[in-house]
């Protein structure tokens, strides 16, 4: 337990896991106000049992900026990485550029399981007919069997994003887990700043007019002024793919 929260449930009463989970998350998003996202990522690594961290990353476009972070704290953080079968070739080769270069030491590939995939999918159309069910399919059930073994994530939302985000606290309780989101705070200029500081390499679709790159059939460049994830599921009334939805559902829904 890091000590900024120890300090405030050390001497409360037994309380459900639940509560705990609550008090605990009200003393770190208290301590961590004004903190960095190199400052959140440690705690986070303090107040999670050693193992039972890990960070989730797209590779998107922002995702190097999460990752710089993480390395600075401590490389050996386990980074799960959702390949739904639908990704762009340049966000695998992304990937491959962002391990090499900050050094990460435990990035696990999710994949979403085939007979099931095989099953509810035989076409490969569901994203068009069912774009929340394509989701759960590939993502959410996939990344709700590989966080069962962590107590704790770390994922890279910001409130300008926009829609549901606009609200985000750093740190929030999902289901039986502590969820923190130390760019929450961040700007898209202190984004800019540290990809050209740190000399990071940006994903080969920026080029391209992709301001997020999700799976191919449902992301489209954007336009000027559009906001950042204006292109995911573009003309659908849909702006998450489910695993920031909530509690994620238990493994055996997949």
């Amino acid at each position: 337990m890091h000590p900024c929260v120890h300090q405030n449930i050390g001497n409360v009463a037994p309380a459900t896991e639940a509560g705990l989970l609550r008090m605990v998350t009200t003393a770190l998003n208290r301590a961590l106000a004004a903190a960095s996202p190199a400052e959140i990522i440690d705690a986070a690594a303090h107040a999670v049992p050693r193992g039972k961290l890990a960070v989730v990353s797209s590779f998107g476009t922002e995702s190097a900026v999460l990752l710089k972070h993480v390395a600075d704290v401590d490389r050996s953080l386990p980074v799960l990485f959702l390949d739904t079968g639908w990704l762009f070739p340049e966000t695998l080769a992304y990937r491959d550029t962002l391990v090499e270069q900050l050094r990460l030491a435990d990035v696990r590939t999710i994949r979403p399981d085939t007979p099931t995939v095989t099953r509810r999918d035989p076409d490969a159309d569901l994203w068009s007919r069912d774009p929340d069910a394509c989701c759960n399919l590939r993502k959410v059930a996939p990344l709700a069997t590989a966080l069962s073994a962590f107590d704790g994530w770390i994922n890279g939302r910001k409130r300008f994003h926009g829609g549901e985000r606009s609200a985000l606290s750093v740190v929030e309780v999902e289901g039986s887990r502590l969820k923190f989101n130390p760019l929450a705070q961040a700007s898209p200029a202190e984004l800019a700043d540290l990809f050209d500081d740190a000399g990071l390499p940006r994903h080969p679709l920026e080029r391209h007019g992709f301001t997020s790159a999700g799976c191919m059939p449902c992301t489209s460049a954007g336009a000027p002024g559009e906001a950042p994830r204006a292109g995911r599921w573009r003309g659908r009334g849909k702006t998450e793919c489910g695993i920031h939805s909530g509690a994620l559902p238990a493994a055996e829904r997949m």
